[in-house]
């Protein structure tokens, strides 16, 4: 319990002393949780405590109590979702986040973390290719960066058809058409809804591997012609890494006076490696971008940027003042650029890990990555069993695992995969998981992470030929 109001360093120390062993243990730890959910309860929905206990005692209670718990998505062979680790710069410039404890809402409360905050935002657009006097805020994960850009997007096309949504909200609007391809993220229905906008002002769009082109856009927009309009595009298809042709569609778009917002979440980081920077060729066009740190950039959660290049509209969808807070006229307060008030400084994190890597370690990173994302398919590729659904474009492919039996249906081979994913997955050695891709189960391979070596894809491989080979 807390006996008076000086620092416990022991209890830090302690802290320290279980995250590096954590941290130290990761390269031969099982990747995957082997803990059950009946003993995660069991250790740790305990009655609620009448008086407190002793800090130390409480972390290392707590430690022991998650153990088996935690995947190994820090380390090398996590490969289940597009989940990065933490950059060791980053991951130390977090923990002082949390002593520093700062409320980075506005530059009166706290004016090093708003100050960091402008750095991190002209250096994430020079990092990207996006344009210069583009806005910014730094907010918990793309799937929040999509509903900021989309609120602006949202104000900014009904604006232009004589709706004031600050003032007059929703009720008796234009209702919003939103173009999107058939392949996008869940996230972005999320926003739609969180937005009032809702799934029936959704239109897809069936796209094979080209993504969704100019071509197949216009008729869609001229049907309906004046219709205020939202289109989004992506860059990194969640299962393929597929790009969005954006010199061929945005014009298209803009054309129809519609609002473009792209889905970065990890492809936009592409921009930073100079073998896969022309997949993001044209991007710069769009309206607004949504992306993450914890992604590719190797952040600790939680990290997402949104990007508008219509200032004013972003700021309009925000922006907020009132008597009782000190608000600056020449300092940017971050209050007026995000969903969040009390919030916490999320840009220290940022600015180190841009610091300590640069551009040049940050395209690196990404090389690697998809590097290593193609040699694990092209290792499974060479074993038996093996269908390649799709080689990696940036970082991600899709394997498929076909049941031997003679006669064996695609029913079958969907079990199958389901079956050897699963062998690898216990074996400890790496962590996939299963999607449904165009009607077939298959594997996704998504590596994102820093931490991720040669030998761990080797090693990878090998888990995937003996979950093969393993009998039933």
């Amino acid at each position: 319990m807390l006996s008076n109001p000086s620092v416990d360093s022991a209890v830090l120390q302690r802290a320290l002393a279980l995250a590096v062993e954590y941290l130290e243990a990761l390269p031969e730890a099982p990747v995957g949780a082997t803990a059950t959910l009946a003993e995660l309860r069991r250790r740790l929905d305990q009655p609620l405590p009448e008086v407190g206990s002793e800090p130390t005692a409480v972390i290392e209670r707590l430690a022991a109590a998650v153990a088996g718990g935690l995947a190994g998505s820090a380390g090398g062979r996590f490969f289940g979702w597009v989940i990065g680790g933490s950059v060791p710069a980053a991951l130390a410039a977090d923990w002082l986040t949390a002593a520093w404890d700062q409320n980075a809402g506005m530059f009166a409360v706290a004016p090093a973390a708003a100050v960091v905050e402008e750095v991190c935002g002209r250096w994430l657009l020079e990092l990207l290719g996006l344009p210069a006097a583009a806005s910014f805020a730094l907010v918990t994960g793309c799937q929040m960066a999509h509903v900021t850009c989309l609120a602006a997007a949202r104000n900014a096309v009904l604006a232009r058809h004589g709706w004031d949504v600050e003032q007059r909200g929703l009720f008796g609007a234009p209702p919003i058409r939103v173009v999107s391809s058939d392949q996008r993220h869940g996230t972005i229905e999320r926003a739609l809804r969180l937005l009032g906008l809702g799934r029936q002002a959704v239109v897809d769009i069936p796209v094979d591997e080209r993504g969704l082109t100019g071509t197949a856009l216009e008729p869609v927009l001229e049907e309906t012609p004046g219709v205020p309009t939202i289109v989004l595009l992506q860059a990194g298809d969640l299962n393929t890494g597929a790009f969005d042709p954006f010199p061929d569609v945005i014009p298209v778009a803009h054309r129809h006076g519609a609002w473009v917002h792209v889905d970065g979440a990890f492809g936009l980081w592409a921009a930073t490696s100079p073998a896969h920077r022309p997949l993001t060729n044209g991007v710069e066009q769009a309206d607004s971008w949504a992306t993450d740190g914890h992604k590719w950039l190797n952040v600790p959660y939680d990290c997402g940027y949104a990007i508008v290049a219509d200032r004013e509209a972003h700021r309009r969808a925000f922006s907020h003042r009132v008597a009782y807070l000190d608000h600056s006229d020449v300092a940017r307060d971050q209050v007026d650029w995000n969903p969040e008030y009390s919030r916490r400084a999320r840009g220290f994190a940022t600015y180190a890990a841009i610091a300590s890597l640069g551009r040049d370690g940050i395209g690196r990173i990404v090389a690697d990555c998809c590097r290593h994302a193609r040699d694990i398919v092209e290792g499974a590729a060479r074993l038996p069993g093996v269908r390649v659904l799709c080689r990696p474009r940036i970082n991600q492919g899709l394997l498929r695992f076909l049941d031997p039996r003679p006669g064996a249906a695609e029913a079958d081979h969907d079990r199958r995969t389901d079956e050897v994913t699963a062998r690898i997955v216990a074996s400890g050695e790496a962590l996939f998981a299963c999607t449904t891709w165009r009607g077939l189960r298959c594997m996704r391979v998504s590596v994102s992470g820093w931490a991720t070596t040669g030998e761990d894809v080797a090693r990878t491989v090998q888990a995937i030929e003996a979950a093969l080979t393993r009998p039933a």
